[in-house]
């Protein structure tokens, strides 16, 4: 089969495409055949050496990619979710080592869920593991209800736009930070607000949230306490919060934490129930082929994706 490994980190020319035989199963995993694969910033920034390059050195050359959907070519003892033929996606073994960018992978089937009916591959790759990301912060990190304001930065990211539309769906109060050219995009996601980042600063049109979801890291983290009234929570996807920060957001009466997604079949579940029933729609701004998998790196390096980057195989 063809997969695409790393030896050592470093630009896309280091990523090299290879033969390899099919991946052995351990119990309880089924084997896909891929059909699309989704590539975030954590696969663009593992490759290059940050990321969670540290977690995964020791076990070099790399299969970088955690995000798959396709379809069930075989099952191990153990298995008993899927059938043979049955479409499945889902994020493997996330923070572990994830060896998706392979026409074949090996994946425990406690991390995979149904295609729902209808629901193209391509759709399905696109939400993984940013919409778990999203999912994941909004149903255990924080207590999203109806009514509870929350303010979402990058809002017409991969995660974001997910965010989005999740919040909505749980009932909350969503603001979404954005250029101003991505607005109309975030207000069909279902925003009530949205706000310019690069109109002045946040704290002089937001206030009194209850979350902030950032999906930036840097400064944004800092800048956005004032945006939390007292008791508020703020969640930093990239980065996470430094334990001095998190300090500093303690003394003015708020919470800040970084998250770490992790794999979760019942959480895919759940996704697929809400792409099954139109409650959310992820938006595919990129598709690359496999061969072109350097190009999808370059465009999630840009920062600046609306939405997803997917690639089929």
């Amino acid at each position: 089969m063809r997969t695409i490994i790393l030896e050592e980190p470093g630009g896309t020319d280091r990523l090299q495409w290879v033969e390899r035989p099919e991946p052995a199963l351990q119990a309880g995993e089924v084997l896909i055949r891929a059909k699309a694969l989704s590539v975030n910033p954590v696969d663009v920034k593992t490759r290059a050496g940050s990321g969670i390059f540290g977690r995964l050195k020791g076990e070099l050359p790399l299969t970088l990619g955690w995000d798959v959907s396709g379809v069930v070519e075989k099952v191990a003892p153990g298995a008993s979710k899927f059938d043979l033929g049955d479409a499945v996606f889902g994020m493997v073994r996330f923070p572990g080592h994830g060896r998706a960018y392979a026409e074949y992978v090996a994946a425990p089937e406690d991390h995979l869920a149904n295609v729902p009916a209808g629901i193209t591959h391509e759709q399905t790759a696109a939400t993984t593991l940013a919409a778990l990301t999203a999912w994941q912060v909004l149903t255990t990190e924080v207590d999203v209800k109806p009514g509870t304001r929350v303010l979402i930065h990058a809002a017409a990211g991969g995660v974001g736009h997910f965010a989005v539309q999740l919040a909505k769906h749980l009932g909350a109060y969503v603001v979404g930070t954005a250029s101003a050219a991505n607005k109309a995009f975030v207000l069909s996601l279902g925003a009530d607000e949205h706000v310019d980042y690069k109109a002045g600063p946040l704290e002089d049109r937001v206030k009194d949230m209850d979350v902030v979801l950032d999906c930036v890291g840097g400064n944004t983290r800092t800048a956005s306490f004032p945006l939390l009234r007292k008791g508020g929570v703020l969640v930093s996807i990239p980065g996470g919060v430094p334990a001095e920060m998190a300090a500093q957001a303690a003394a003015l009466g708020i919470t800040a934490k970084g998250f770490l997604v992790a794999s979760n079949g019942t959480h895919m579940a759940q996704l697929a129930e809400l792409l099954a029933s139109g409650a959310l729609k992820p938006h595919i701004g990129h598709t690359f082929t496999f061969a072109d998998m350097a190009a999808a790196h370059h465009q999630v390096e840009t920062g600046h994706t609306v939405g997803k980057v997917v690639v089929t195989v």
